[in-house]
């Protein structure tokens, strides 16, 4: 067994001929931009690209594959030079159950899959050509499809205020929108951690993942976990999320939830953190426009204080980009010099990176490392800061 570095939320912006798949996303974030970024510069071992039920990035992929960039694994995935990646797709269901839309991940073992997917998709979305869209099917069926083709369900960001799960989807229990028993994981989100999560006793059953949500190539990693698999494949994966055979996660690494934008309660106007997340309008500019912090719905939801006492360890970790001090010309000279952000993250000691980069910025990675960065909370959109 082995372990590795995993990330199975990244988006793509356009494709290789220029049209949009995610419109927020950055235009650099190609299938093949994607491939690169995250093996020579952020150094993963297994990649989700949650638009691959798009018809032009699966013809993409059949082209790298014969001009052999990549290659299809036996045990499901694509393989690129030291990257696997896991073909995915995210959706956005509101059915009659929903109390408002959500976001949910399925992935798939093969290229074959994904484009029997993408067709029972087109008869029932407008668009299968961008990412993210709504699909008029209930959430059950879906999960139901994803099964039968032998893929993986998993809730996306279940507690940010829009378009999850906890946070506008359901009264109170995933269970009201979902068959519980056909998820195999949940993902938390920026503003959200293990122990916060594990305030609600439905939760236990699941494996937790921390995953970056990019929208940009710089985001890729900016959470991810450590896997213990014998090899980066699909059906690994599957073992692994389900703890099979010597398979599991081994550590979650993500933002401090104070570094999340939803985190607190806050006024989406003027940026006043409201003290009581009932309150209808601001008390500093009256705006009425008030976004619910995922800390106060945890709060409304938390029924238990058990935790899964078999939770690996979530630890939080600030991405190289949000430390203080490290712009676009010192991320390239750590990476002249140490190759690749998990070995900065993770490998490196305090004492090689002292003559790169000097002690003040040193010392900020290693509080980073050990968790001990002081942080300004982030909300209503917009994302904590780090106090250099």
């Amino acid at each position: 067994m082995n372990n590795y570095f995993v990330d199975l939320h990244i988006h793509i912006g356009r494709t290789a001929s220029g049209k949009p798949v995610k419109i927020t996303g950055a235009k650099s974030l190609t299938i093949e931009n994607i491939l690169i970024e995250s093996t020579e510069v952020k150094g993963m071992d297994m990649i989700g690209v949650i638009d691959c039920h798009v018809p032009e990035i699966q013809f993409e992929l059949k082209q790298m594959i014969k001009q052999g960039k990549v290659i299809e694994l036996n045990g499901g995935g694509i393989r690129y030079k030291n990257v696997t990646l896991i073909l995915g797709t995210e959706l956005e269901i509101y059915d009659e159950h929903c109390k408002g839309p959500i976001h949910i991940l399925g992935y798939l073992p093969n290229l074959v899959q994904m484009e029997l997917f993408s067709k029972w998709l087109s008869q029932r979305m407008k668009n299968v050509t961008l990412s993210s869209q709504r699909i008029y099917e209930s959430g059950v069926n879906i999960q139901r499809k994803i099964k039968e083709l032998g893929g993986l369900f998993v809730p996306a960001h279940v507690f940010t205020p829009y378009k999850s799960l906890y946070g506008r989807g359901v009264e109170r229990s995933l269970s009201e929108v979902l068959n519980p028993e056909l998820i195999d994981g949940i993902e938390l989100g920026l503003s959200a951690n293990t122990l916060m999560a594990d305030q609600i006793a439905e939760l236990h059953q699941y494996s937790f993942l921390s995953n970056s949500d990019a929208h940009s190539l710089p985001k890729i990693a900016r959470e991810y976990q450590i896997m213990r698999m014998k090899e980066p494949t699909f059906e690994e994966l599957q073992l692994a999320l389900h703890k099979r055979g010597n398979r599991y996660i081994t550590s979650n690494y993500g933002l401090d939830p104070l570094l999340g934008k939803y985190h607190k309660t806050t006024c989406e106007k003027c940026g006043n953190v409201v003290s009581k997340s009932h309150l209808l309008k601001c008390g500093v500019c009256d705006s009425e426009k008030i976004v619910k912090g995922v800390f106060d719905r945890l709060n409304e939801l938390k029924d238990t204080k058990d935790k899964n006492p078999n939770r690996p360890p979530y630890i939080h970790q600030v991405p190289l980009e949000f430390i203080p001090g490290i712009g676009p010309k010192t991320l390239k000279k750590l990476r002249d010099y140490f190759k690749t952000e998990m070995d900065i993250l993770h490998r490196i000691p305090e004492e090689s990176l002292l003559p790169v980069v000097g002690s003040k910025i040193t010392a900020l990675i290693m509080e980073a490392r050990e968790g001990k960065i002081k942080i300004q909370p982030g909300g209503g959109g917009v994302y904590g800061k780090i106090q250099g």
